[in-house]
């Protein structure tokens, strides 16, 4: 089954691209399940991360927010690697083609996956993208956040601060 793809018009004339799919989301206090996807070149898996915080990113090429938050994700990872956060970002674009285009004008230095099915989104209720997940050390959902906006940088970094128990 294709996700219906729709955009909604916010606040500031912001474009977010809206994923209509009848899944139940996964909340806050929630366990994540364990990805395995393909990854730029082998299989990667969200179960190698456990130990770590993890920031987990839904994104798709046409989604224009999404070219706002790869080098907010680059900077999250830079910042803290060395106190225990990783960025696991899942591509739904149906052809691969499309995410690669992206990503040769939008450089990411995370780990990459593609689900051209878009199944972990449905497994994840995604409806809006991107939409982002902070997993505690314990795989636990711990903030949801659905879209990106420059104003939104500073108040998600302090979460991955709390999250990694970094002062």
């Amino acid at each position: 089954m294709k996700m219906a793809r729709m955009f909604k018009l916010f606040g500031a004339g912001l474009l977010v691209a809206v994923l209509s799919s009848p899944a139940l989301a996964l909340d806050a206090g929630a366990r994540a399940p364990d990805i395995r996807l393909p990854g730029l070149k082998d299989l990667v898996s969200l179960e190698s991360l456990k130990g770590r915080v993890v920031y987990l990113d839904f994104w798709a090429s046409w989604c224009g927010p999404c070219r706002h938050s790869f080098p907010f994700m680059n900077q999250m990872l830079e910042k803290y690697r060395s106190n225990g956060l990783e960025v696991f970002a899942i591509n739904v674009d149906e052809k691969r083609s499309d995410a690669d285009r992206f990503l040769q004008e939008v450089p990411a230095r995370f780990t990459l996956a593609f689900d051209s099915k878009g199944e972990t989104a449905k497994l994840f209720g995604v409806k809006s993208m991107p939409s982002s997940y902070i997993l505690g050390r314990d795989g636990q959902i711990i903030e949801i956040h659905r879209g990106f906006r420059d104003e939104d940088r500073q108040s998600i970094e302090a979460q991955i601060v709390r999250a990694l128990g970094v002062h």
